[in-house]
Order: structure tokens, then C-alpha cells, then sequence
């Protein structure tokens, strides 16, 4: 690839018939990049190309349109994603750190001998050089990287950038089609499974309740969800109680769910393991309930308190209904 220009390429990808949360943030992300380099925003969407007029915020959307009907591959998305990479020249490529970055990136970065940074959690732009924000061991530690004047790769954790809103703008549309690249794979490509749809966006909501493992049992739920209720807020979980299969996974915070980053997170029940405490830290005002005073989730939340949620939570409802 000839030198690259100061354009931004974003890997997008659809769900349930609309682009992921995690492409709405790196679209965010992306253009913000791309305003300080000076060059385009360009998105490449993998998936249903009837989402890519919302991608409101990119100047131009690549899409595959048969991706959908063909099938998903490693081979061909990388080798799909190469051809645009080599067409647009973009300075910075963006994907998601989830099953679809970490299976591209390593590749495009070995195929363009391109830096790569993981587990970005930051970005910016300092007298022309992009520098990037990594976290290390489940978030403990930061580490910051200048990527160079050449072409980059950075796989961005979700959550690390607030999501454009969902809408319907002026995106120049691009179709390109995959039969040149089918015809030439090793590997035949296979199903894409969607995830379960869920009605629950925990990252865009400003208070969280959230329930650990101290609940007890399913039938508890009961109790937080009309704290939750009365609210009118979502209700996320820690991972032992999606494992339990008591919440659908769309409502996990950590390291293997979502990061969150409300203006209040309010837990009842959580011990505050390191990967749960990797997805909700940044959160602006943590408050928690365990009866545990040991329990290390008080090590990062502002207020707690040690009473049993089975005599606190009552109480709140009562006080918030009036």
C-alpha cells in the first residue's frame, strides 16, 4: 500500500437489523480523529447494507451487501476489508475489540505491516501522531502508545467513547459485491448467528441497578426489578447471574459484557471482582450494598453500605414512589 492519507476507516457491523452500539461509539470516536487528522471518516459495514444511511457522522459507507446471504468467513472479511484498505489508504482503522476485531485485525496488521494497538480505550491526536490508551491486565493498568506516521490499527473497547445517536443522515452509500473473493476462498463460509435481541441498552443509560450473586436466587430478581422499575432504569448483572441464565446476557457489565459508564451505578449484591469492576469504574457515582464489609467493590464506590438489600431495597422503592 502507498503511503496512507489522513483518512479514518471504521468497521461497522449490524445486529438485529441495526448497527451494534459499538459501531455508533466508533463512529463517535472516529470522527473525532478524523477531524484533527484533517481527512474523511469512511465506514465499512459488515452486514445488512439497508443500516448504512444510519451511520449518520461517516462521509462514506463501504458495504458488502452479500455478506448476509454469502455467509461469514475470516478469510473473506479480511480479505474484503483489505481491498478497501488499499483503495481508501486511510491513516487509522477502527474495529471493536469483540469476535469481529480480534478476528480481523491481527491479520490486516501482519497483511499491511501495520501498528497495532488492543484494548484501546482512548484515542487522540498530538501535533499530527495518533496516540492510543491501552488497558492492561482487566484494566488495572493504562498504557499509552504513539502509533506512528503510518498506517495503524487500533481494536477499541467498547464502551470507551459515548454512542452517536441512532438516526437517518446524508451518508454517501458505496455497494460492492463479494463474488470475485467467494470464488477464491479455502474455507467455505459459514452461518453468522446473531445475538439474542434484547429491548435493553445498559451502556446509554444514565442510572443503573445492577444485582450480583448476593441476590440468592432468580426468584429474588423480583425484589431489585421494582427498585428498577420504580425508576424506570434498566437492570444489569454481574456475570455469575447471567451464567446462571436468571438475566439474558445483554444485561452483563465486565469484561466479557459490557462496560458501563452511568452517572450513578447502583449494586446490590456484587462482591466487585476484577473483571466486573473492569466494566463499570468509570461510572460517575457508584453506590453499593453487600453485607460484606471486605467485599473489594467498596474499594472504588463513593457510598456503601453493609445493611442486607433484602431489608434496603424495600425501602427505597417506598421512598422513591412516594
Amino acid at each position: 500500500m502507498s503511503g496512507p492519507n489522513n483518512g479514518v476507516m471504521v468497521v461497522l457491523e449490524a445486529t438485529a437489523g441495526r448497527l451494534s452500539d459499538v459501531s455508533l461509539e466508533l463512529i463517535s470516536l472516529g470522527k473525532d480523529v478524523a477531524n484533527s487528522l484533517g481527512g474523511p471518516l469512511v465506514g465499512v459495514l459488515i452486514g445488512a447494507s439497508d443500516v448504512a444511511l444510519t451511520a449518520v457522522g461517516c462521509d462514506i459507507v463501504d458495504c458488502y451487501v452479500d455478506f448476509g446471504t454469502i455467509g461469514y468467513s475470516s478469510e473473506m472479511a479480511v480479505t474484503a476489508l483489505s481491498a478497501r484498505v488499499e483503495a481508501i489508504r486511510p491513516r487509522l482503522l477502527l474495529a471493536p475489540t469483540g469476535t469481529l476485531g480480534l478476528d480481523l485485525c491481527s491479520a490486516l496488521s501482519v497483511a499491511f505491516d501495520a501498528t497495532l494497538a488492543s484494548y484501546v480505550v482512548g484515542l487522540s491526536v498530538d501535533a499530527g501522531r495518533i496516540q492510543a490508551t491501552s488497558q492492561l491486565y482487566g484494566g488495572k493498568l493504562l498504557a499509552d502508545c504513539d502509533l506512528g506516521d503510518g498506517f495503524a490499527i487500533a481494536c477499541v473497547v467498547p464502551g470507551s467513547a459515548v454512542a452517536l445517536q441512532l438516526g437517518v443522515g446524508d451518508v454517501e452509500v458505496s455497494n460492492h459485491s463479494l463474488d470475485a473473493i467467494v470464488g477464491s476462498l479455502a474455507i467455505e463460509p459459514g452461518i453468522r448467528h446473531e445475538p439474542e435481541a434484547s429491548g435493553v441498552d445498559i451502556v446509554a443509560a444514565e442510572l443503573l441497578v445492577s444485582v450480583g450473586r448476593g441476590i440468592g436466587a432468580s426468584a429474588n430478581l423480583e425484589v431489585v426489578q421494582e427498585l428498577a422499575d420504580a425508576l424506570g432504569v434498566p437492570m444489569s448483572a454481574s456475570r455469575p447471574v447471567i451464567d446462571q441464565g436468571w438475566l439474558p446476557k445483554p444485561h452483563q457489565v465486565g469484561k466479557s459484557g459490557k462496560k458501563v459508564k452511568p452517572k450513578v451505578y447502583l449494586s446490590f449484591g456484587i462482591s466487585g471482582a476484577p473483571e466486573h469492576l473492569e466494566g463499570m469504574r468509570q461510572s460517575e457515582v457508584i453506590i453499593a450494598c453487600n453485607t460484606d464489609p471486605n467485599a473489594p467493590i467498596f474499594k472504588v464506590a463513593h457510598y456503601g453500605t453493609t445493611l442486607d438489600l433484602f431489608d434496603l431495597v424495600p425501602e427505597l422503592v417506598e421512598l422513591v414512589e412516594g
